[in-house]
Order: structure tokens, then sequence, then C-alpha cells
């Protein structure tokens, strides 16, 4: 099979940091594979290897059948990215950005003035095209930001974390714009610290942590290995809340997780649940919330890398990023 992108055993070291350890990933063509992982996890850094804006330290690396460090001039011609944040020029209007990155790419006055009409009005910016950058809200930005990484009509695209900051609205209004990429057979790969973006968004799903891959799969699939559901108590009495976690952990055969009074684990049978209710009212624990749910991409994240993706602070570890998108000057190429 001919893989949109391939990694095999890839590493990074910063100084004496080791920012990747041995990542491996595949991803089919017209596919979105969603890179979920704590700050720090390596996620950046292994999107700039693919990108062709940094080396790998060791391992190798191709995107659209060719080598990102030997041949990246041809991956640069087959590729977009969009970082986290907007790289667009505050002072331009959205229709000269776009103008701008296509003569960059070489494109004549006319076919860029018309790519750029094409893409504003694909991610409704045409009542907003002559207005400069610097008055577009933050939804508006990012869109004219993934807009300008479209400019050369690239086959792969790379979105690291294109959804920050941005309220639900306008995080959903991007993600029907993902879908509508890979219905034209565009291969996303999106790095992710929404859970629910890569459950909406992701055909297949790595977890990075520590630099390496610890886990591989479709949503579902993740979600199996915590347990088919997640039974929640939540106990009436605060102060009955060690003895309900005992005895949830006991039955569940797992370690519970306590957050804000609410006591959930992974259980792999629902009739467990009647059991957990006859043990409470023999203790004594008045029950005010009790529910079976499927898992969440969520607790597979807690399970394998030890806490939720709420609980991260800032970055640590990679290199710190840029506001300006880099462009590559290949002809017909793409946004780097």
């Amino acid at each position: 099979m001919t893989y949109a992108i391939q990694a095999e055993s890839l590493e990074k070291r910063f100084g004496e940091t080791q920012a990747l350890a041995g990542v491996s990933l595949t991803a089919q063509p017209g596919t979105v594979l969603g890179v979920l992982g704590p700050n720090g996890a390596g996620k950046t850094t292994m999107t700039r290897i693919l990108a062709t804006l940094i080396e790998p330290t060791g391992g190798t690396a191709e995107v659209g059948g060719f080598d990102v460090v030997k041949e990246a001039h041809k991956v640069r011609q087959l590729i977009g990215l969009t970082g986290q944040y907007a790289g667009v020029d505050e002072m331009l209007t959205g229709t000269e950005n776009l103008i701008l990155i296509g003569r960059l790419l070489g494109l004549s006055r006319k076919a860029a003035r018309t790519r750029a009409a094409e893409l504003l009005e694909r991610f409704q910016l045409t009542e907003a095209a002559e207005r400069a950058a610097k008055t577009y809200s933050g939804g508006m930005r990012r869109r004219l930001d993934l807009a300008a990484s479209l400019v050369g009509r690239p086959q792969i695209l790379f979105l690291d974390e294109p959804t920050t900051g941005l309220d639900p609205r306008s995080r959903g209004g991007l993600w029907d714009i993902v879908r509508g990429l890979t219905d034209d057979g565009v291969t996303v790969l999106l790095t992710t610290q929404y859970l629910e973006e890569a459950d909406q968004l992701a055909d297949d799903i790595i977890v990075i942590d520590h630099g390496r891959v610890i886990a591989h799969g479709t949503s579902d699939m993740l979600k199996a290995q915590v347990g088919g559901q997640v039974l929640e108590v939540r106990p009436v009495k605060e102060s009955d809340g060690d003895t309900a976690a005992r005895i949830v952990g006991e039955l569940a055969e797992a370690v519970p997780e306590v957050r804000d009074g609410l006591i959930s684990a992974p259980i792999g049978d629902p009739e467990l649940m009647p059991a957990v209710v006859r043990r409470l009212d023999d203790a004594g624990v008045a029950v005010g919330e009790l529910s079976l749910r499927k898992s969440s991409l969520d607790e597979v994240f807690f399970a394998l890398t030890g806490h939720h993706t709420d609980d991260i602070d800032a970055e640590a570890g990679e290199p710190a990023r840029s506001t300006d998108k880099a462009q590559s000057t290949d002809k017909e190429g793409a946004s780097a």
C-alpha cells in the first residue's frame, strides 16, 4: 500500500532534550490522522519534520512518496501547513494575503487573484475580502490562515492544533472545512488537544507521550482499551466519598478516578452496576448521581498518560512556536 504519510522510528534531539524517541506512523490518502498527546509530547516537532521545516536526528519519513530530507523540495510541492497561531499579515487585506502567497508560489497575477477569490468564497470571507486582516475576528483569521495553506492546492495538509482558542461555533466551522477537504481527497494530519475534535474528524488516531507512540487505532478501538463503559457515582454526602470510591474500585477491579466529588471507573460488564448499588446501600452511602455511559477519548488519554488534556499547562520540551508562516517558494507548491 502507498501511504500519503509514512514515518519510521523518527528521532529528534534539541541539545539534551529528546523530543522524539522513535515515532512511527502511517496515514492513508484522503483520510484524517489524529495525533493526540500532552504538551511537550513531541507533536509539533513531528509535524515540523514531516513538513520539512527541521530535519530528524534519526529515522526516516516520506510524504507523498518522497523522503522529507533527501527530497524536501518535492515534498513542499505537495503540502500545506497551518500552525497553532494564524500566520497572516494583519496589515494586508484578505485578498492581498492570498494573492501574495499565490505569487510566492509562482502563480501569475491573474491566477493568484482568481485563486484568492475562490478560497475567500469557500471560507465565507468574501464580504471581508477587502478589509485588513487586523479587523478580523479570531475565527476569521483562522479561516484565512487555512485558506492560505490551500492556495497551492496541496494533496497533504498538516494542521497543528488549528482550533486552539476558538469558540465552539468557529471550531465547528473549521471541522466542516476539514471534512470537505477529505471529501476532495486531501490527506490531513491533525494534532489537537481537543478530544472531541479527534473523535469527530479522525479516521485513525495515534497517542504520543514523551516522544513515543503509546497507542494507535480508531476512536472506538482506543476507547475499548479502557473498558467499553464508564460507571459514574456521586455520593450525596462528601464524607462518603472514600467509602464509595473503595467500593467502586473493588467491584470494577480498577483504580477509580475522583474529580470534584464524582467517582468514575471503567467497567467491561454493565451487569456490575446493580452490584455497586447494592454494596453502596449496604454501606449506608446515599447516592445523588449514578450513571453508566460509553468511554470517551478523555478517559483513554487519562489512562494512557496519567492526566487529562485540561490539566496540562504550557508547552515544554519543544522549540518555541513561530507566529509567522514559513512559505515555500517552490512553484506549484503549497505554503509550508
